[in-house]
C-alpha cells in the first residue's frame, strides 16, 4: 500500500493500514513533515510510536540529503511477516519518478490524500498510467469533479487492461472520497440529542441513536462509558462496542447506542426550510411588524361589527364596506346619521391614519428583504434552541449542510469574510456572525446563552478549546462538540470537561479519526458505508460479500455475530432479515464492525 499526503490523514491512514490490517505501507510526505509525530491506532500504538521516532531520528540525522527526487527516510522491519515494516519517502512534489520509487508499479493500492484536489488528481493520472491495475483512492472535496475523475480513471484502466486479458483477481477500481463528507454526519449527529446517526446504502437505511438504557431498539451497538467515573482514577470504563446479550443484560441502566430502525431508504432526504429561491412570507416581515398588521386588521373588524350592530337593517358586508370607506377617507360623511355612526366614522378615519405608517413600513421592509437576500443574515431576536457552528471551512460547510438537512436551526460564526462556507450559508439563509470567536461579544451575538449546542470545528485546536471553555462559563449545561487533532490532547480535554461538567454532554472528535477507516476500507476493496463515533472510538458500517468468508458463509445471522468484532445487521436491499436466515454465497450483508473486526473479516 502506498499513501501520499501532507497532513494528519496520511499519517493516520498509514497507521491504520499497518496497525489494524497488517499491511506493508510506503508513506510519501513533503520534506517539512519529517518532524511531525504521526497518530497511531489500536494495539500498535507503542510499537508504531517507537518506529516513527526512529524514522524521525533517521531523517534528522541524515538531514534529508541524497540524490534523487525522493529521500527514503527509513526502512525498518520487525516481525516474521513484515506487517510492521514502514518506509517513509520525502518528496516536495509527487512526480512520476517519486511514484516509481514508492513502488506504485507493483503496489496493490495507492491513496492520494493531499489537501489540494489538483495535486491528487494530477498524481492519480500519472499513477494510472504507471499501473493500470492499481486500486486508486483519492481525496477530493469537489463532489462533481470527483465523480467525473472517477469515471475517467476507471475508463482509462479498462482500456489499458483490455477485455481479453485473462488474468483474474485484478481490482483497478477508483474511489473518490472526502474526509469532510465522511466526518460531517457524525459531527452533526453528535451535536444534536435524539438526532439519528444515519448510514445509507442502496435500498437500505440504518439509523442509530443514543438511549439512556441498553436493550432497547432492534439491537445494541455499543455500551457507553459511565459519565460519573473519575477520569483520574484507573478504573474508568471504556465504551464497549458490539456487546452480546449477556453484557447488555448486565448493563441495565447504562446509556447505549442502539439500532432503532432498519428500513428501505426513501427518495432523498427532505430539504431544509427556506432552501428554495423564494423566501417564505414570514421572513419578509419582522415579528413586531406582523403583530402591528394583525392589530390593525382586528381594529377594522371590530369597527365593522360595531357599525353593523348600531345600524339596524344594515347588511354585514355593507357595514364592512362603509368602514373601509371611512378608513381610506373616501368622501361619504355621516351627516344626519345617528351619533354612534358619526363617532364610528371618526374612529375609522383615525385608525386609517395610524395604518399608513404600518403599511409603509411593511413595503420598505419587504423591499429590504429582497434587496439583502444575497447578503448574510443576522441572528434574529428571540432565537433559541439552535446550534452554534464555529468555522465554515471544508468541514464546517459539510456539517452546516447536514444540520440543515435535519431541519436544525443554526447560527454560524466565521472570522474569514472570504471563507468557502459563506456562500452555502447565504444560499441556505443561515444567520452568520463575522468575527473572531475568541473576542468578547462574538459568541453573545450568536445567542450562545439560548443555544442548544455548540459545535466547534475550526482548524485551530486552541480556538475550539477556548470557545468551548468560554461557552461553558456562560452556560454550564451547554452541549459541546469540539474538533481536536491530537488524540491524547483530545482525550485529556474530554475527560476533564466531562468531570467538571458531569450533567452536560461533552464530545471531542477528530476528522482524521472518523475519515481514516473509510479510506483504509476503500484501499482494501471494502465498501465502508459510514462511521459512527462512540466517544473516542469508531464503529464502522460496511457492505461485505458473504462468498469467501468462512465466518459468514453457511451460518445464520445470529451465529455469524462475534461480540466486540462484528454483527450482521441486514442483507443489502432487504428490509427484514430474520436471525435464522442462513447466509449463502451471493448474499451481500451490511455489518457493523470495529476496526479490528473488519480486518479479521478480510
Amino acid at each position: 500500500m502506498v499513501v501520499c499526503g501532507d497532513d494528519g490523514l496520511a499519517h493516520r491512514l498509514a497507521a491504520e493500514l499497518r496497525g489494524v490490517y497488517g499491511e506493508q505501507v510506503t508513506l510519501v510526505v513533503p520534506p517539512n513533515e519529517r518532524t511531525a509525530r504521526p497518530p497511531v491506532v489500536g494495539r500498535a500504538r507503542s510499537a508504531s510510536a517507537a518506529l516513527f521516532d526512529r524514522v524521525v531520528s533517521a531523517a534528522v540525522g541524515r538531514g534529508g540529503t541524497g540524490p534523487g527526487p525522493a529521500t527514503p527516510t527509513a526502512s525498518t522491519g520487525s516481525g516474521s511477516n513484515g506487517a510492521d515494516a514502514a518506509r517513509v519517502l520525502e518528496a516536495a512534489e509527487i512526480t512520476e519518478a517519486v511514484l516509481a520509487e514508492a513502488g506504485v508499479e507493483r503496489a496493490a493500492a495507492l491513496a492520494l490524500v493531499f489537501d489540494d484536489d489538483e495535486t491528487n488528481i494530477r498524481a492519480a493520472l500519472t499513477a494510472r498510467r504507471l499501473n493500470p491495475r492499481l486500486r486508486l483512492v483519492l481525496r477530493v472535496y469537489n463532489r462533481r469533479l470527483g465523480q467525473h475523475i472517477e469515471e475517467l480513471l476507471d475508463q482509462a484502466a479498462a482500456l489499458a487492461i483490455g477485455d481479453g486479458d485473462g488474468e483474474g483477481g485484478t481490482d483497478a477500481s477508483t474511489t473518490v472520497l472526502s474526509d469532510a463528507d465522511t466526518a460531517a454526519p457524525a459531527l452533526a449527529a453528535t451535536a444534536v440529542a435524539g438526532t439519528s446517526k444515519v448510514v445509507q446504502t442502496e435500498g437500505l437505511l440504518l439509523r442509530a441513536v443514543e438511549r439512556p438504557t441498553a436493550g432497547t431498539g432492534l439491537c445494541t451497538l455499543a455500551l457507553l462509558s459511565p459519565t460519573g467515573t473519575d477520569p483520574e482514577s484507573g478504573g474508568e470504563q471504556e465504551p464497549r462496542l458490539l456487546p452480546d446479550d449477556d453484557e447488555v443484560r448486565r448493563a441495565a441502566g447504562r446509556s447505549a447506542v442502539v439500532l432503532e430502525q432498519v428500513s428501505s431508504a426513501g427518495g432523498g432526504e427532505s430539504a431544509g426550510p427556506g432552501r428554495g429561491g423564494v423566501p417564505p412570507l414570514a421572513s419578509l416581515f419582522s415579528r413586531r411588524l406582523r403583530w402591528s398588521l394583525a392589530g390593525s386588521v382586528a381594529c377594522v373588524v371590530a369597527l365593522a361589527v360595531a357599525l353593523w350592530v348600531l345600524t339596524p337593517g344594515l347588511n354585514p358586508l355593507r357595514a364592512f364596506y362603509y368602514t373601509l370607506l371611512d378608513l381610506f377617507a373616501i368622501d361619504n360623511p355621516a351627516i344626519g346619521a345617528p351619533l354612534g355612526r358619526q363617532i364610528l366614522q371618526l374612529l375609522s378615519g383615525l385608525v386609517g391614519l395610524l395604518m399608513l405608517p404600518v403599511l409603509l413600513a411593511a413595503v420598505l421592509e419587504a423591499l429590504g428583504t429582497f434587496r439583502t437576500a444575497s447578503a448574510l443574515r443576522k441572528p434574529p431576536r428571540g432565537l433559541g434552541g439552535h446550534v452554534v457552528l464555529l468555522g465554515l471551512g471544508k468541514i464546517g460547510t459539510r456539517v452546516l449542510t447536514r444540520l440543515r438537512e435535519l431541519n436544525i436551526p443554526v447560527v454560524c460564526v466565521e472570522s474569514d469574510p472570504e471563507a468557502r462556507g459563506l456562500a452555502t450559508a447565504r444560499r441556505l439563509r443561515v444567520p452568520v456572525v463575522l468575527g473572531d470567536v475568541t473576542q468578547e461579544g462574538v459568541l453573545e451575538s450568536a445567542k450562545i446563552h439560548r443555544a442548544y449546542a455548540l459545535l466547534a470545528v475550526t482548524s485551530a485546536d486552541t480556538t475550539n478549546l477556548e470557545a468551548v471553555l468560554y461557552a461553558r462559563s456562560v452556560r454550564p449545561d451547554l452541549r459541546v462538540v469540539l474538533r481536536l487533532y491530537d488524540d491524547d490532547f483530545a482525550t485529556a480535554v474530554y475527560r476533564t470537561l466531562r468531570a467538571a461538567y458531569p450533567h452536560a454532554l461533552t464530545r471531542s472528535r477528530s476528522v482524521t479519526h472518523l475519515a481514516a477507516p473509510a479510506f483504509a476500507g476503500a484501499m482494501l476493496g471494502r465498501q465502508v458505508l459510514g462511521a459512527i463515533a462512540v466517544e473516542r472510538r469508531v464503529l464502522l458500517f460496511a457492505a461485505v460479500d458473504v462468498a469467501g468468508h468462512p465466518q459468514l458463509e453457511g451460518r445464520t445471522v445470529r451465529d455469524a455475530f462475534r461480540a466486540g468484532s462484528w454483527r450482521v445487521l441486514a442483507l443489502e436491499g432487504r428490509t427484514d432479515t430474520a436471525p435464522q436466515h442462513v447466509l449463502e454465497k451471493g448474499d451481500r450483508v451490511v455489518v457493523a464492525a470495529t476496526r479490528r473486526g473488519l480486518a479479521e473479516l478480510r
